[in-house]
């Protein structure tokens, strides 16, 4: 059996849990990254040197880095729509996902979602938060205009990149910003909140990460 090491309420290891959900596949998931000092034993880091979670345990072998993991996944059990076997076809989902990493749940995780719901109210830089926003929305204004031609970011069919761009859209539209209006991407997340894998790995309490700092 598969096992994942981290804990439920990390959005990198939701992707992972999403995406082995979507693919029917059979895993454990090992609570790590949930309490101080949990990464930094040498039992973990024999698994990923840099402390981080998710690792993906393989038949005794790591692979760490949720996009690594992911790709490995979909190479070895997805089928052709969600991670096709031409490389020209499967090149077009990757930027795709690739781009919802770096750029979507970068420009969300850190600039808006810590510095808002993760600080405390007192703490708060309003500016700061808005300029996170505001970039933010930039990068999902091109997720709308692909949407409003297709019902997932890569064409009809939930790709790998879905995966990668999708799990920081529940967060995005549950805490309490003023958000651009984006209805080809509400649109999408509404689709997204109707699959039963979306809704056990992404749709989750994160009541334990507001105001922590």
């Amino acid at each position: 059996m598969l096992s994942v090491y981290g804990r439920a309420t990390s959005s990198n290891v939701q992707a992972l849990l999403w995406g082995l959900e979507e693919l029917g596949l059979e895993y454990e998931r090992l609570e790590y990254g949930g309490l101080p000092g949990s990464l930094d034993g040498a039992e973990f880091r024999a698994l990923n040197p840099h402390g981080k979670i998710p690792v993906l345990l393989v038949e005794g072998t790591p692979i760490w880095e949720t996009g690594a993991i992911l790709r490995y996944l979909a190479s070895e059990h997805a089928d052709d729509g969600f991670w096709p076997k031409d490389p020209l076809r499967r090149a077009q989902v990757d930027m795709w996902a690739e781009w919802a990493k770096h750029s979507v749940a970068a420009g969300f995780t850190g600039p808006v979602f810590w510095r808002h719901t993760r600080t405390r109210p007192e703490r708060r830089d309003a500016a700061l938060i808005a300029q996170g926003i505001a970039n933010l929305e930039a990068e999902l204004g091109l997720a709308e205009a692909a949407l409003t031609r297709q019902r997932f970011i890569c064409g009809a069919a939930l790709t790998l990149a879905d995966i990668q761009l999708g799990h920081v859209l529940y967060r995005y539209f549950d805490i309490d910003i003023e958000r651009a209006d984006l209805p080809a991407l509400r649109a999408y997340y509404g689709r997204l909140c109707g699959r039963a894998a979306f809704q056990q790995t992404i749709m989750v309490s994160y009541q334990s990460l507001r105001n922590t700092f």
